[in-house]
């Protein structure tokens, strides 16, 4: 049982007290099982975060000028599995390499359009994205967040590169920033809180159960989705704690529960509710664990937090491909790993993949004409040595033939 205390915590937000006995689920194990279709999803986006922090590189330079021998020292830092020339060759349209001697790497046309685009879409998109960033304040116990630690994460969220300068001065009457966050956002500052909305600390789920209410008249109540994948079986140990689990009151991750025991499972159905909300703000619906992971201490998450992705199967997905474990909101792909919870700001990330196959086409166009080209001189060359070799077969042939009449010649002397 969940009672709320009177006093209410920071934000007049009440703070939830269980009651219940404790009882722990460290002991309950889930098997790890592969999911073969958002493995292949995130595969496929091996290419873009490659050329994406590559691009960055040069981006973050003076001018958005990087010579290309700089850049190219970078290349086991950015992780690039092949020379960098050979990169910008396979994907001539990201950036433009001016000739030698001294090769400087710039922005091409295509992508300078590209970051037009970027500004326009997150103009248009920037109430989505303050209330994004507000619902992440609004989760943390100090209604604060290390600028750091956001900056590490503003991509994954849809926030521009310099959001502290063209963002957030936009909102004050939500944001508020404490200490001096340097020129690379990396010094010692805060992002703060200015006012509670309680408009804003509503999760996805309760706002499913809202639209659900306005559609049938009664507001179901607000839990999560489970979807476990084909042909995966809980153990009956595990299924029975689920089906219970399910039963309890679903959790405001907006909520004070400073008062619920940690091994309990109201603690788990908070967790729970946390790390399916930062995943729901994401534009992709899927994060690295490492990067949530920055914010346990601000949103109370066990050092243990990572677990709970595979104790609920039939919620979240933990992939292992890319070296990085990475945690899936299950509910956002469909069963052919395709994303059908859309953000607005994935337009992004599709406009870059489009740039990016616009110049690999090119690049394989060339190569294969290239490939046309020397096929052809190939057989030019052995047809001209097909000639030759005739030629001197040719000649041989005459010169015995001329060898042997003078031979005849020679006997007929004789006789």
């Amino acid at each position: 049982m969940i009672l709320p205390v009177g006093g209410g915590g920071a934000g007049g937000v009440p703070r939830l007290l269980s009651l219940c006995t404790v009882r722990r689920i460290s002991s309950l194990k889930v098997p790890w099982r592969r999911d073969v279709n958002l493995d292949a999803a995130i595969v496929r986006d091996r290419r873009y975060r490659l050329a994406s922090r590559l691009v960055r590189e040069v981006l973050l330079s003076p001018g958005h000028r990087l010579l290309l021998r700089y850049l190219s020292k970078r290349r086991l830092r950015l992780r690039l599995p092949v020379l960098v020339p050979t990169f910008l060759r396979r994907y001539p349209t990201l950036l433009s390499v001016s000739p030698p001697p001294q090769p400087v790497a710039s922005p091409s046309p295509q992508l300078i359009s590209f970051l037009k685009f970027a500004s326009r879409l997150q103009a248009l998109h920037s109430p989505l994205l303050a209330s994004k960033l507000a619902k992440l304040l609004m989760m943390s116990s100090t209604r604060a967040l290390p600028v750091p630690k956001i900056a590490a994460a503003k991509r994954d969220f849809g926030l521009p590169d310099d959001f502290l300068n063209s963002f957030v001065p936009m909102y004050p009457h939500l944001f508020r920033l404490v200490g001096d966050p340097g020129p690379d956002a990396s010094g010692n500052a805060f992002l703060e809180l200015v006012s509670w909305d309680d408009r804003l600390a509503k999760s996805v789920i309760e706002l499913r159960a809202d639209k659900e209410a306005d559609v049938i008249g009664i507001r179901p109540r607000p839990n999560f989705t489970v979807k476990l994948p084909r042909g995966f079986y809980l153990k009956k140990e595990m299924r029975e704690w689920v089906r219970d689990w399910l039963e309890l009151p679903y959790i405001s991750p907006y909520a004070d529960t400073s008062g619920l025991h940690p091994s309990s499972p109201q603690a788990e159905k908070r967790l729970i509710g946390v790390l399916h909300e930062v995943l729901s703000l994401s534009v992709e619906r899927r994060l690295a664990v490492p990067i949530i992971g920055k914010f346990c201490d601000e949103f109370r998450l066990s050092n243990e937090f990572s677990n709970a992705f595979t104790r609920h199967p039939g919620i979240f997905y933990v992939s292992l491909k890319g070296g990085i474990k990475t945690a899936v909101l299950r509910e956002a792909y469909d069963e052919n790993g395709e994303l059908v919870d859309r953000d607005p700001m994935i337009e992004l990330k599709e406009r870059f993949v489009a740039i990016m196959d616009e110049g690999h086409r090119k690049y394989l166009e060339e190569l294969r004409r290239k490939q046309q080209e020397l096929e052809k001189q190939r057989l030019d060359e052995s047809r001209r040595g097909a000639k030759v070799a005739m030629g001197i077969k040719d000649e041989i042939e005459e010169k015995d033939t001329d060898g042997s009449d003078e031979d005849e010649d020679s006997e007929g002397e004789a006789l």
